[in-house]
């Protein structure tokens, strides 16, 4: 019996050997074309040392040159077109500038080395790569370099040239009506886009082409649609009057006046408001009619030179942010055109009922100097009196004369007046002063008061008590004592005719004040100014002023407390420069001695003495020899 595989077995081995057939023919198409391939790569791979037919660089055809050759070409050209302009425009203007002004420098060797490796390669690969090439061309480009701070200048320079912003769409008002104007869009000019455009075709070897920068379209940062809600409000409140109140009293604003009230949009804003210049000039004639300023507890000195209290009083104060808002609500409103002022209650600084805590209730100490002087003088005393009249130390506080008074100066009201300048009398703005903090020392000192700042005058001042005198110089030399008796303290000045008084008003604490007084002194010489008198004989000496010595002296003051405990035992040393003598000292030389002439023999006396001649004295004129005129025949 047989089975199909033994039937079917001739067929089976005709197939495999149909497939082996078919494999050798592949085989063999496979060799042969790959050996077509390879001929033909080999037909066309041309010398390995030559650059490939159809090869550019920076458009330059350098197909069939060696590298070397090529670089060389490359190189020649550029220096060629190095001062060669290249025009560039952006927006409608123009601007021509060339490699050398920006230092661009292109790198031949890399763009050959670039191009040579495109068409290069073992035999039939360089082949096909060149019969490519032959259609298809090889284009290569050089890497490029420029000065950089060069490059930044000039494209500085286009960008601000063209580039121009968008204008917003506006609200514009004419007479009592609102209008929208249209924005403009603006222009763009992209510094690294524009710079790199710029250095790439500065680095190219062809001339002549027009080279646009790219320059982009700006859009205004507010448009018209933007503007519409402002618009409408705008005309809202320029439709009719507004009202504006504050109790019994009513102002009416007209449309005018609303409009001179309006801040259009500006600055990319979007929204139109109550603000700007004319809000600010009505808002304060508004607030001038309905506000009133706080009044602060005073403490006044009563003809019995008791102490009381001048009640405070609140004020009134407009709430400008309160009544910018009901303006504006009013006047963007169809209908309800009435607004009330926005007035709150200012409260004083002091109050009555603060004032009582403070504890001034009777004078402290109490000093007075008598002054005189010129004019100018007499002024500044008054002033600076009433600068630091008033004046509250807190407890634990210190009173700075300098701190009170600021700088004197004309525009506060002083004047020019004698005052010592470096140890001498010279004239100065604020002279006399002095006067004024002397006494303020003298009442701090009597007070018991620890004194922390205080200088003696650079000349002695006899008037002042001696010893005590307290010069002050903006803002170097200062007077200054502590408040240290746990309650507040009132300074007050009191001027009258010749005569200035400084008192301290507080909780008297009882203290004792002793002082002594150490003799003045001199310590040198007086000091002598000569000054040269061309009228004066040689030698001779006239004393026009006399001068003082330098002297000293010292106080010492002992500060008791109510129980007898000392507080505070302190002495103060005064040293003044003495003032110089005013010396003339002579230096007109002698008159010089007549000369004596030869006599002439003719005029000689027939005993041979001499004719007696007169000398005249100095400055005497000599007459004229008179002339005996001739006899008549």
């Amino acid at each position: 019996m047989r089975t199909d595989s033994t039937i079917d077995r001739p067929r089976v081995c005709q197939r495999q050997s149909s497939r082996r057939i078919a494999l050798r023919r592949a085989v063999f198409v496979a060799a042969a074309l790959a050996l077509l391939v390879v001929l033909v790569g080999l037909a066309f791979a041309g010398s390995q040392s030559a650059l490939a037919a159809g090869t550019t660089v920076a458009g330059v055809d350098v197909g069939g040159l060696s590298e070397r050759e090529a670089v060389r070409v490359l190189t020649a050209r550029a220096t060629a077109v190095e001062k060669a302009p290249v025009v560039f425009t952006a927006g409608g203007e123009t601007f021509a500038l060339s490699a050398s002004q920006l230092g661009v420098a292109a790198d031949w060797q890399v763009a050959v080395r670039n191009a040579a490796g495109a068409g290069g390669g073992i035999g039939p690969v360089r082949g096909f790569r060149r019969l490519r090439a032959r259609f298809f061309g090889i284009h290569a480009s050089p890497p490029v370099a420029a000065y950089d701070a060069a490059v930044n200048y000039r494209v500085d320079r286009i960008v601000q040239e063209v580039s121009r912003g968008g204008v917003d769409a506006s609200l514009v008002r004419k007479g009592l009506g609102v209008q929208v104007v249209e924005g403009r869009s603006g222009r763009k000019l992209d510094h690294a886009a524009a710079a790199a455009v710029i250095v790439q075709s500065l680095g190219q070897l062809e001339r002549g082409a027009l080279v646009v920068l790219p320059l982009t379209a700006t859009a205004p940062r507010v448009g018209a649609a933007d503007l519409a809600n402002a618009a409408r409000k705008a005309r809202v409140a320029l439709s009719a009057p507004i009202q504006l109140a504050y109790g019994e009293t009513r102002w009416r604003v007209p449309r005018w006046k609303i409009a001179s009230l309006l801040e259009l949009p500006v600055a990319g804003a979007t929204t139109v408001t109550v603000a700007g210049r004319g809000a600010e000039e009505y808002l304060k004639l508004l607030s001038a009619s309905v506000s009133r300023t706080p009044q602060d507890a005073r403490f006044e000195v009563t003809a019995t030179g008791k102490i009381a209290i001048r009640p405070s009083a609140p004020g009134l104060l407009l709430d400008i942010p309160a009544t910018v808002r009901a303006i504006a609500a009013a006047a963007f409103s169809a209908d309800r055109r009435k607004a009330n002022l926005a007035v709150r209650v200012a409260a004083p600084a002091r109050t009555t009922e603060s004032a009582k805590t403070m504890g001034i209730t009777g004078v402290v100490a109490s000093y007075t100097t008598t002054y005189g002087g010129t004019p100018g003088r007499l002024n500044n005393v008054q002033v600076v009196a009433a600068l630091i009249d008033d004046t509250l130390i807190q407890p634990g506080g210190t009173f700075s004369f300098n701190g009170t008074t600021g700088e004197r100066t004309v525009e506060k009201g002083f004047q020019e007046a004698p005052v010592i300048i470096n140890g001498e009398l010279k004239s100065g703005i604020g002279g006399g002063i002095c006067q004024v903090s002397t006494t303020v020392f003298n009442a701090a000192f009597d007070s018991g008061l620890p004194i922390t700042a205080r200088a003696n005058h650079a000349l002695y001042i006899s008037h002042y008590p001696l010893g005590r005198d307290a010069t002050v110089n903006y803002p170097d030399l200062d007077l200054r004592f502590v408040n240290d008796t746990g309650h507040w303290l009132l300074l007050r000045t009191f001027v009258g005719t010749g005569s200035l008084t400084v008192n301290l008003y507080g909780t008297p604490v009882n203290r004792r004040v002793e002082s002594t007084t150490e003799p003045l002194t001199v310590t040198g010489p007086v000091p002598v100014l000569e000054v040269d008198d061309p009228t004066l004989a040689k030698g001779k000496r006239v004393v026009d002023e006399f001068g003082s010595p330098p002297r000293q002296t010292s106080v010492n003051r002992l500060v008791y407390d109510a129980d007898g405990a000392t507080l505070y035992d302190t002495t103060w040393r005064s040293f003044y420069v003495g003032e110089p003598s005013l010396v003339r000292v002579g230096s007109k030389k002698p008159p010089k001695k007549p000369v004596k002439k030869p006599t002439d023999p003719k005029t000689a006396l027939e005993d041979g003495a001499p004719p007696a001649t007169a000398i005249p004295a100095e400055g005497a004129v000599t007459p004229e020899p008179a002339t005996t005129p001739p006899a008549r025949p």
